[in-house]
């Protein structure tokens, strides 16, 4: 299962999009501004998206992606939490923001279709299955574990400390790839903690826990920010290895 970065961004501006990832070209996680990066005709071989949660900045493309590929048979389906689901209903395809595409062009034969997972729940791709994880992150949010042919990926998705994401990556006898965030720098802790967010002071400790052999790529930096939290996160030896800041169009096969 090949995986492409289309944005990993905290924020946008210079370049910079937020969280999505494409699966084999035919799955989505997120829909944050990474998605408008992708021609129409890849657009239209996505016909399932995988929610973390319902902030705007890993949703806001889903709404336009609608108009691009959700205009035929059969439907988009959106995975998420069933409160990550109710949000997006009462808050966005509400009418007030964005057409109900679940009951357009008729509730019969609608251009979106909702597919609700539990944590822990396991769904199957073509040539690989992703598992919904725990996160932390003050409203209900999940990370993705992606299982594939030769080894495995897990995004932690937006999140502060817990154990669930430690324990899911110990426990992954084949996990090559760690995707973890790290939203702010230290001298922010303040804002990260408020926001559920990871800054190096708390996620090194964490990352201390963390079995050798993982490659760790963080995530979510925010504009502005990403030379200070990656000096104070390589600052200190950990025992699985360096750790890199995730870039725009990396691929990771798993």
């Amino acid at each position: 299962m090949k995986v492409r970065v289309l944005g990993c961004s905290g924020g946008i501006g210079g370049g910079r999009q937020t969280t999505s990832f494409l699966l084999d070209d035919a799955f989505l996680i997120d829909a944050g501004s990474g998605v408008t990066r992708l021609t129409l005709e890849e657009m239209r071989r996505i016909r399932h998206v995988f929610i973390t949660h319902s902030h705007l900045d890993h949703i806001l493309a889903l709404p336009l992606l609608m108009d691009s590929v959700g205009t035929g048979a059969p439907p988009l389906i959106v995975h998420a939490i069933p409160e990550v689901i109710a949000a997006l209903r009462q808050h966005l395809f509400n009418w007030a923001l964005w057409p109900d595409f679940e009951k357009v062009p008729t509730a019969e034969q609608p251009f979106l279709h909702f597919a609700e997972l539990a944590i822990g729940e396991t769904v199957d791709l073509d040539g690989g299955e992703i598992t919904a994880i725990p996160a932390h992150h003050g409203r209900p949010a999940v990370g993705y574990l992606l299982r594939g042919e030769s080894a495995s990926l897990l995004f932690s998705g937006d999140t502060a400390s817990h154990d669930g994401l430690w324990q899911t990556a110990n426990g992954c006898a084949d996990l090559r790839y760690l995707l973890v965030e790290c939203s702010f720098c230290n001298a922010r802790r303040a804002v990260a903690g408020a926001a559920y967010h990871y800054c190096p002071e708390t996620l090194l400790p964490d990352l201390a826990r963390l079995k050798p052999g993982v490659e760790v790529w963080i995530s979510h930096l925010k504009p502005g920010g990403e030379a200070a939290i990656m000096t104070e996160l390589t600052a200190k030896h950990l025992p699985c290895g360096p750790l890199r800041a995730l870039e725009q169009d990396q691929n990771f096969v798993v």
